[in-house]
């Protein structure tokens, strides 16, 4: 079916049934890991955990019934939820409080908003602009964030927040106040996961593990451990209601939530292309932003935090080999949980799900990468290494503008260092040819002939008069320049106005 030129449901339109199993299962595993991860982010983002829950169904439904990855999973994560919650505190608003729970849903409308604007201006447009040296800086710095935020949960801790410095911060003090077996257990079931991804990829270990984790919780004195479990959640399902856009005022409302859309935006459409290349298969960048639009205004309308692409259970679906947006059961699994399950919440042992996580994200850091281009090209490797330290030290936002910035450097870098020389004949043949192919190639006699193969603008004019200009610092004899501007497509005011001194330089020499 078509709406307006959107394809609804693409990734599942001639459903192949031998992806079934793999898919059910995946989004099943994702629900459960899905569990803790959303709890935690909701809990940032200054909402009670069980709002975590809520942005797991209905914003995850319709994202998959809009986005043309078939791989991609929604929900809500770390970056949109740390934003909102430092968006509260500096509104002078407490988590959890009545006036959160008004304040946020309104927040995230306006996400909502800007990002319907976004698919409108046809903002996807700008991921072609961005590296894969980038994308793979991006992406890792994203994930190993994550693992750092993660890391004191397995030794009896919560969960970190901010960037490098505080993260490391936060786990220096979960060091010092360390509950052995809770890490033991997050250990012992990280290494299980690890060793089963490399010898059984195919088998659902995260599964089995949180069914083994509840078993141990009901049987063993797991509390009296000091090892903890999820929080037990109320049942019932999220309350659909319209913001009230009273409660803040709008200016206020509209510049935050431009910051999160921004943010939503740029980092999921880099880390779904990434995944889309790395598994050979495109996506529609503009509809996918319409699939965030569409997503947010959902979790808005369930009172709910801005929802974001996550990393982490996208890497848990390519382990699991889901296959496409089917795995979009999660939601739905999520739905049947919050009405008749949410007991088996509290038996969760929050280490073991930690290492589950922890595990998914390791296999989606790209540090392969970085090798192949330290030895490739020094260049690239310093770009994809500026966007992984631009995302881990200085956050998300600041990370995806130092991506940008990069690769636009990097084409204005490649540009100002085009294809181009002097020519000359060689005997027998008709065409001009670069001198330095060949000593046969002769330059006519007091003719001096260059070509300049680039679109010629203010980064690289300079070459081509240096060039010239040194040339005929060592031919004193020459009578005429003559410039082939066959490959020059193109030339800004600052290229035309410069070449115009130039000619005039060259006619005041004779």
């Amino acid at each position: 079916m078509k709406l307006a030129n959107i394809t609804l449901a693409p990734t599942i339109r001639k459903y192949n049934k031998e992806n079934l199993v793999h898919d059910v299962i995946t989004g099943l595993i994702i629900m459960a890991v899905s569990i803790p991860i959303s709890m935690g982010y909701a809990q940032i983002a200054g909402l009670p955990a069980v709002y975590g829950l809520y942005g797991s169904v209905f914003p995850i439904l319709l994202f998959a019934l809009f986005s043309t990855s078939p791989q991609f999973v929604f929900g809500v994560d770390a970056a949109p939820a740390a934003l909102v919650g430092s968006a509260l505190l500096g509104m002078n608003i407490e988590g959890g409080s009545k006036e959160a729970l008004a304040v946020v849903p309104v927040l995230t409308f306006f996400v909502a908003v800007w990002l319907f604007a976004f698919y409108l201006m046809h903002a996807g447009k700008l991921v072609n602009y961005i590296s894969e040296p980038v994308m793979g800086g991006f992406i890792t710095g994203i994930c190993t964030t994550i693992i750092l935020m993660q890391v004191p949960k397995l030794m009896g801790g919560s969960a970190g927040t901010g960037e490098f410095l505080e993260l490391a911060e936060h786990i220096i003090k979960a060091v010092r106040q360390i509950n052995m077996p809770s890490l033991v257990l997050g250990s012992v079931s990280l290494v299980i996961l690890l060793v089963a991804k490399k010898l059984v990829p195919k088998f659902p270990m995260a599964v089995v593990l949180m069914v083994l984790g509840a078993v141990l919780t009901n049987i063993l004195p797991m509390t009296a451990w000091g090892i903890k479990t999820l929080d037990v959640v109320e049942p019932g399902l999220p309350k659909w209601s319209i913001p009230d856009f009273t409660v803040v005022p709008i200016r206020e409302v509209i510049t935050i939530s431009l910051s999160v859309a921004v943010v939503i935006m740029a980092e999921t459409l880099l880390a779904e292309n990434n995944f889309a290349q790395k598994n050979r298969y495109r996506i529609n960048d503009n509809q996918e932003i319409l699939a965030f639009a569409v997503g947010n205004m959902a979790a808005a309308f369930t009172g709910c935090c801005p929802i974001n692409g996550s990393v982490s259970r996208t890497a848990m679906g390519e382990q699991y080999q889901g296959k496409t947006q089917v795995m979009s059961i999660a939601g739905l699994s999520m739905l049947i949980l919050l009405l008749c399950g949410t007991g088996f919440i509290g038996y969760l042992p929050i280490p073991v799900l930690t290492a589950i996580v922890i595990s998914a994200l390791l296999g989606a850091t790209e540090f392969h990468l970085a090798t192949k281009l330290w030895k490739v090209s020094r260049t690239e490797f310093f770009i994809f290494a500026g966007a992984f330290v631009g995302v881990l030290f200085l956050g998300t936002i600041n990370g995806v503008l130092i991506g940008i910035i990069l690769s636009f450097s990097e084409m204005i870098i490649r540009s100002s260092k085009p294809a181009r020389g002097f020519l000359g004949i060689q005997p027998g043949h008709r065409h001009f040819r670069d001198l330095n192919e060949s000593s046969q190639i002769h330059a006519i006699k007091d003719v001096l002939i260059y070509r300049f193969s680039s679109n010629l603008f203010f980064a690289n004019v300079q070459v081509l008069q240096q060039d010239i200009e040194d040339a005929l610092e060592q031919k004193k004899d020459t009578k005429a320049v003559i410039l082939d501007a066959s490959g020059i497509g193109s030339m800004d005011i600052t290229a035309a106005e410069r070449l115009g001194n130039l000619y005039a330089s060259l006619k005041a020499q004779g």
